[in-house]
């Protein structure tokens, strides 16, 4: 079925083209969400003067994420910090949704779908990854893992002073055991 996109749809295409879809997929999924409507011919002739009103849409988009990479450029590098263990070894790994929270820290609102990860992070150091803001417009950046060290040792919950009631309690016992053969003794 030819379905002309209303809306970006993530791994389908961008808002104005025309696409062929499954039928159940546009008429279950895409058209209830109004992401799409069927490419009839009097939808296709709107679909021209809507991609016109879209170039007008896109070029004004554009200016405004070209100073929003102008920024990310002067960040430089964004650093998350991650629990390791033994061997800097880390606890799962850093997700693009990670590195969203850490540049909205920064005041960049970048949904995590812009994220590009070359590779699975799963070790603390340096990475180079792209944040795709428009079509044509991504901005390479470098990931710093930092590793935040856990305890190695365990640490007993027992010190010295449990130590000291412990033979405590053992001298009580002691004395309770040896009072009830004395009992049994009397009878």
């Amino acid at each position: 079925m030819k379905v002309i996109l209303q809306k970006d749809v993530p791994n389908l295409g961008d808002a104005g083209e025309i696409k062929d879809v499954a039928s159940g997929f546009a008429r279950n999924y895409l058209i209830p969400r109004k992401l799409v409507i069927p490419a009839l011919e009097g939808n296709t002739r709107a679909l021209e003067h809507q991609k016109k009103l879209m170039e007008i849409k896109s070029a004004r988009r554009a200016k405004e994420m070209e100073g929003v990479a102008e920024k990310l450029k002067g960040l430089g590098s964004v650093q998350v910090s991650v629990r390791v263990g033994v061997g800097n070894k880390m606890f799962g790994s850093v997700t693009p949704m990670q590195i969203a929270q850490v540049l909205a820290e920064n005041d960049f609102a970048i949904d995590r779908r812009k994220i590009e990860l070359g590779e699975k992070i799963k070790a603390p150091g340096n990475y180079n990854f792209k944040v795709k803001l428009a079509e044509k417009i991504s901005v390479p950046l470098t990931l710093e893992v930092i590793p935040i060290h856990e305890e190695e040792e365990y640490v007993s919950p027992v010190t010295e002073d449990h130590s000291a009631d412990d033979e405590q309690a053992e001298a009580s016992t002691d004395e309770a055991e040896s009072t009830e053969p004395n009992e049994s003794a009397e009878s």
